[in-house]
């Protein structure tokens, strides 16, 4: 084992999939400069730099995936995803059931999410719920080194399109670009066990679709992702020393949901609270509640998720998205019902 980034655990996996696979090219405004490591290593030709144009690069590397490439486009931020969603919505997701399985699509698109550094709503989405809502889209988010460099691996070998999104405060070269600009007044509250930890030194593939114990806990289980498993195992610790024994599980996938743990927890523990930074309307957080009902499983339920339109001053925006504060007494009030 050893520690590495967030960042570069993912730079150690794609090197090491692009070095076995010349498939592999990754494509995206200013990768030459982003992954220059790679770029030196790899070449113009397997590393390369676009326009700004999310639409024209997402639907190129549609095409280079169809005709048998395994691209790798970076989308600066989710948010930007928007001006590329009838490549993903229309085409990249719909191939394979099109062609009556002779297409497929493996196309990795890697994006920065989530908030929590002051940038407002147009910048510090997440979104993975309305991805994960378009059938043929596999949506992950690591929220560690050794995962970002393992589910990085599977869906590099994934014959679907795969939306691998990282949040922003994990990442130590988004830290770097955030802290920058007039923003080194600006806290952030960054998770430190997400940001650097163990990595093997060969990596193995995380499994899409199979969720984490982090955590055991006997009166409630705690689902998240992403910067949110921390906020969670915070939470926990704190509720322990007040007699709440609180489990923790990082689902890691989206889509594929991994039904069978969300169910055995919930059966298991009677409680379950769901940490979202997405919006609360139609996402995850009602996901994980209609899954655990429809098996029949008697259980009390609460969630903490982002309810509107993410504020630009830095005070209002930690109102809004998760964090400690509000997941303990969400889940004070859910020991309660």
């Amino acid at each position: 084992m050893k520690t590495r980034s967030f960042a570069d655990a993912i730079e150690d996996a794609l090197a090491k999939a692009m070095a076995r696979d010349a498939n592999i090219i990754i494509l995206g405004e200013d990768v030459h400069t982003l992954r220059r490591n790679l770029f030196v290593r790899f070449g113009k030709e397997r590393v390369l730099p676009t326009p700004i144009s999310e639409g024209a690069f997402v639907g190129a590397a549609v095409a280079a995936a169809m005709a048998g490439m395994r691209p790798v486009v970076e989308v600066m931020m989710v948010d930007f995803i928007a001006v590329a969603v009838d490549a993903l919505l229309n085409h990249a997701a719909k191939i394979n059931v099109f062609s009556g399985g002779k297409w497929n699509v493996p196309l990795v698109v890697r994006t920065a999410c989530g908030g929590g550094y002051g940038d407002g709503g147009q910048h510090e989405q997440s979104l993975w719920g309305w991805l994960a809502h378009i059938p043929g889209l596999t949506v992950v988010v690591p929220s560690n080194p050794a995962d970002a460099a393992g589910l990085m691996l599977a869906a590099l070998e994934h014959d679907s399109p795969v939306i691998y999104l990282e949040h922003k405060l994990l990442s130590d070269y988004w830290l770097d670009l955030l802290g920058a600009g007039g923003r080194k007044t600006v806290q952030f509250d960054v998770p430190p066990h997400g940001t650097r930890g163990p990595v093997p030194k060969t990596p193995a593939k995380v499994p899409i679709g199979e969720a984490a114990y982090l955590r055991e806990g006997n009166h409630m289980t705690i689902f998240s992702v992403g910067v949110g498993v921390h906020r969670a195992i915070e939470a926990a610790e704190v509720l322990e020393k007040q007699g709440i024994s609180a489990g923790v599980i990082d689902l890691r996938t989206i889509s594929p949901l991994d039904r069978n743990t969300v169910c055995e927890a919930a059966a298991a523990t009677g409680r379950i609270l769901c940490v979202d930074e997405d919006y609360e309307n139609f996402g995850l957080s009602g996901e994980l509640a209609a899954v655990v009902l429809e098996q029949g499983i008697p259980v009390k339920y609460a969630r903490v998720c982002t309810k509107e339109t993410i504020p630009y001053a830095r005070h209002l925006e930690d109102q809004v998205l998760p964090n400690k504060k509000r997941i303990l007494e969400a889940a004070v009030q859910l020991m309660q019902k």
